[in-house]
């Protein structure tokens, strides 16, 4: 009885097709039975196990099977082109919890050569042959990958049937552990610390820009397109280097076998790919100066996040030769992550003056342009970013142009609000910084407000810069949460939330104010949930100036240019506003950057329509017209008893 009880827990032993192991979902229906005279031809090999596809498929998805071993004997005993049979363990292995379950067959036994010396013929990735979906990673990302809730199911409790056709994330699944071939490769991104960089293939995408990239759009069922049609170029099984790419890189075809690997559907090349051309294209100047003939009602502003800088950082110089070079200094700037006078050494400074001051001098030495600056410093180890760092918002701006109006500056812990002066909208504080006790806030920058006066327009202008909580703790896009996490969304949506009320304030006590509301959101702007609250005050100036949707784009991540940088203006700034992104950072070779995210510069009108009384309209004269007179009629004569 106890022998038969024993033979119930072992798993069931059975002679199986690779096709049948994969199945057609996403977890295997032989995860955890043993298998036996399983065949297939070895396509690949590595140190760690071999590659399997099937030799009687007429489907090209299903076909491939990955053998995990590190044992030499059994590695000797397979070479690329033997069709064997073997049997052993299906396993479903993920090496983090939040990743896609990859099947393996393990432990591998009873390995018979049936022959030797076979052809190896990739599947063809391109345009003459297969391609992965464009818009939708997977039918769990109901309202798009984007959506908010996030993490609503996982891929691995849901195991959807596979639709390769219209899902990218089914696509890579169905080619797990073939060997594909993909033609006229183009990088999308920089490598990861392991070589690793996202390609598109030579089949169709969406959201191409002008540098070659892949950016995020919305598609046409008005959902984001974070471009599922990418996939990561993984390490070589021959043991070679990836060589350094970027944005627009071109470089040889690649042969290689689909898998999954730290969260993302990869292709580990047989061998690395070698350069063909470089995007070695200039990134001009901006050309949104001040212009001549209306140089009074113009305001020109520019943002840009300079990565954790400090007095004594190495980019400080080369960041500060942009801001004339690039940006042509514009009347104001909003900055982001400028970090104390001490850095990341976390000694209980927290001002910055310094570090401004040095930043200020640099520009003054390169172009000659003069700034003043202004900022709040935050309580200690308050507003997140790198430890000791105690990063904030500030504001460079010309003190020939513009003037902080009743300079007032508050604390970190003051909160400024909008009050009315006779009709005219004032601060409590000036600098101040927005609800900045709001648990909101917690472990993030806190909005710094300035209200300026331009000197040559007399016109006023509310700046507002942000930082917003970072999207720290969210999931690979290819990864098991569907749709994926999207790190402390509701922080960023709450935050949002009270910086379009403090705007509304604003606007309720004059609903003409100029109002500019800029700096890195650390949000997407097709993420309606975060956004939908402000943009019902301020318009997105890309939207005001028509940018195409394209070259929306201020940062690069995994496959995807995509925008975290924002600009929002009232409606009084709206008619006739410029942007442009200058991308200094975000496509030359890593070691060029000087930060990782690009500056953007815009310009707008800010002087108040002249508004004419209406001319009054010509009289008409409806009796009797006399050169320029009119008459009126005599009375109609008709009592001939008085004539006389």
């Amino acid at each position: 009885m106890i022998f038969s009880t024993l033979l119930l827990l072992l798993p069931a032993v059975v002679a199986v097709e690779i096709a049948e192991i994969q199945g057609n979902a996403f977890v295997s229906p032989y995860a955890g039975k043993a298998v036996t005279s399983v065949t297939g031809l070895v396509t690949a090999n590595s140190s760690s196990g071999f590659y399997l596809s099937a030799t009687n498929s007429s489907s090209p998805y299903g076909n491939g099977l990955y053998v995990y071993t590190t044992s030499k004997t059994v590695l000797s005993q397979v070479a690329v082109g033997d069709i064997v049979s073997l049997g052993g363990k299906i396993t479903s292995y993920r090496s983090n919890a939040a990743y896609i379950y990859l099947t393996e067959l393990t432990s591998p036994t009873n390995i018979t050569k049936l022959s030797s010396g076979n052809a190896v013929t990739p599947v063809l990735l391109g345009k003459d042959g297969l391609h992965p979906p464009t818009q939708q990673f997977t039918s769990l990302d109901v309202g798009g990958p984007l959506s908010v809730p996030n993490n609503v199911t996982q891929v691995s409790v849901s195991n959807p049937t596979l639709n390769p056709d219209k899902y990218a994330l089914d696509f890579w699944q169905a080619l797990s552990g073939q060997i594909v071939k993909v033609t006229n490769p183009v990088a999308i991104s920089y490598p990861n610390s392991y070589k690793d960089f996202w390609i598109r293939g030579d089949w169709p995408v969406t959201g191409l820009n002008s540098r070659g990239g892949l950016t995020i759009t919305k598609g046409d069922d008005g959902l984001p397109d974070l471009n599922p049609e990418t996939v990561v170029i993984g390490a070589p099984l021959d043991g070679t280097k990836n060589p350094d790419v970027w944005m627009g890189t071109t470089v040889t075809d690649i042969v290689g076998v689909v898998t999954n690997t730290f969260g993302f559907y990869t292709i580990l090349p047989l061998t690395a790919p070698q350069v063909i051309a470089h995007n070695n294209t200039l990134q001009g100047p901006t050309t949104l100066t001040i212009p001549a003939d209306d140089a009074n009602c113009t305001l020109t502003f520019g943002d840009y996040n300079v990565e954790n800088m400090t007095f004594n950082s190495t980019h400080l110089p080369l960041a500060a030769s942009q801001i004339g070079d690039y940006l042509k200094s514009p009347d104001l700037v909003f900055l982001q992550e400028i970090q104390d006078d001490t850095g990341p050494t976390d000694d209980g400074v927290v001002s910055s003056n310094k570090t401004l001051q040095t930043f200020v001098d640099a520009i003054s030495a390169h172009s000659g342009d003069k700034y003043s600056f202004a900022y709040i410093a935050p309580s200690n180890d308050q507003d997140g970013g790198q430890p000791g760092g105690n990063i904030r918002p500030a504001f460079l701006y010309k003190a020939d142009r513009l003037q902080l109006v009743n300079p007032n500056y508050g604390s970190a812990t003051d909160k400024t609000e909008a009050v009315n002066n006779n009709g005219t909208v004032g601060l409590t504080f000036n600098p101040g910084r927005i609800d900045p006790t709001n648990t909101a806030w917690e472990a993030t920058r806190k909005p710094l407000v300035a209200l300026f006066k331009s000197i040559p327009a007399g016109e006023d202008i509310f700046a507002i810069n942000v930082h917003m909580s970072s999207k720290g703790g969210s999931s690979s896009i290819h990864g098991d949460a569907r749709p994926p996490v999207n790190g402390v969304v509701d922080k960023r949506i709450a935050q949002v939330k009270l910086l379009a009320d403090f705007v509304g304030s604003i606007l309720s006590i004059n609903a003409n104010a100029s109002i500019i509301a800029s700096g890195d959101f650390n949000e997407y702007g097709q993420t309606g949930a975060v956004f939908d609250s402000l943009r019902a005050h301020l318009q997105d100036i890309d939207e005001a100036a028509g940018v195409p949707p394209v070259e929306r784009y201020t940062y690069v991540f995994d496959m995807n240019s995509q925008q975290l940088d924002h600009a929002f203006i009232s409606p009084k700034l709206q008619k006739g506003a410029e942007v442009e992104h200058l991308h200094i950072n975000n496509w030359v070779k890593y070691s060029a950057r000087t930060s990782d995210h690009d500056p953007s510069v815009s310009r707008v009108k800010i002087c108040t329509p002249r508004v004419d009384p209406p001319t009054p309209p010509t009289p008409t004269c409806t009796t009797r017209q006399i050169g320029n007179w009119c008459a009126a009629r005599l009375p109609t004569f008709n009592n001939f008893s008085t004539c006389t």
